[in-house]
């Protein structure tokens, strides 16, 4: 599985982007798509996710209502919509899939994680 980000840039607060995270390869098994953004010297925070089979979401406090994950394709691409964009969700955005293998004859799965190339996100006051 191969995960592409495309979008991120430069905006002024109260505005808005839109990042997208392509999957290519095996993305049969793909469980869960999340975003995270990373300042420096900082730890990756959870930003957003989406499960791949429900469509159910999860979204951080700090952006939900703001931001929108969203899917077009199962899953090829994933989307972050961001509104309102405030300076403090300036930071490296990266996309995150869980893809579960399975295995004949034996119960559960052993997961296996890929990241995005990350993509710069600055929100100017």
């Amino acid at each position: 599985v191969q995960l592409v980000q495309f979008g991120g840039g430069l905006v002024q607060a109260g505005g808005s982007l839109n990042l997208s995270c392509a999957a290519s390869g095996n993305t049969a098994n793909i469980h869960v798509i999340k975003w995270y953004r990373q300042t420096p010297g900082n730890e990756r925070q959870f930003v957003a996710e989406m499960t791949i089979d429900s469509g159910s979401t999860k979204y951080d406090y700090s952006v939900k209502r703001r931001f929108t994950i969203s899917r077009a394709g199962v899953p090829d691409t994933v989307f972050l919509q961001m509104n309102r964009l405030k300076p403090e969700d300036t930071a490296m955005y990266y996309c995150h899939a869980e893809e579960r293998r399975y295995r004949a004859g034996v119960t559960g799965y052993i997961p296996v994680y890929y990241w995005g190339q990350g993509t710069q996100v600055t929100v100017s006051s």
